[in-house]
């Protein structure tokens, strides 16, 4: 559903937010460590993250990766996928065509349209704090051998 980059951008921020919680900074390579994606991909989707003020980088040698907690509350993964991937989840054709609308609409539009706006309410409804929440109590995962322990 998410291209690869979004999936990594949104563990790396639960995983940011989660540690933020116990008021700590996280450097690249914990981050990319905790959420199995390589260092220099985990850098450059920081990046975005930074310029888009999703989260605060901060330099020197204390520095690292952090989320204020308004900013956790406020933050819904919508912005999140909006900075990675731009709206296409939110508006695009459920088959990839071009000029799908509900005057010309393709086989699945109708169907479709029905997804698209359960996934865009979950997005736009679901902030970091919550999933971050989730992460912090034991209850979630970000990687599948997490809870194999």
């Amino acid at each position: 559903m998410f291209s690869k980059t979004c999936e990594y951008a949104i563990k790396a921020s639960i995983y940011i937010a989660s540690q933020s919680l116990e008021n700590k900074r996280v450097g690249i390579k914990e981050i990319a460590h905790e959420i199995a994606s390589p260092e220099a991909f985990t850098a450059k989707i920081l990046q975005v993250l930074s310029k888009n003020h999703l989260l605060d980088s901060i330099k020197g040698p204390n520095g690292g990766f952090e989320i204020q907690p308004e900013k956790m509350r406020t933050t819904k993964l919508s912005a999140i996928v909006k900075a990675v991937d731009g709206d296409n989840i939110f508006i695009s054709c459920g088959l990839g065509l071009k000029n799908c609308s509900a005057k010309n609409p393709c086989p699945l539009h109708n169907q479709f349209a029905k997804i698209r706006n359960d996934i865009t309410k979950l997005l736009e409804s679901t902030s970091l704090e919550e999933l971050a929440t989730g992460l912090t109590s034991g209850l979630t995962f970000l990687t599948s051998t997490q809870n194999q322990a």
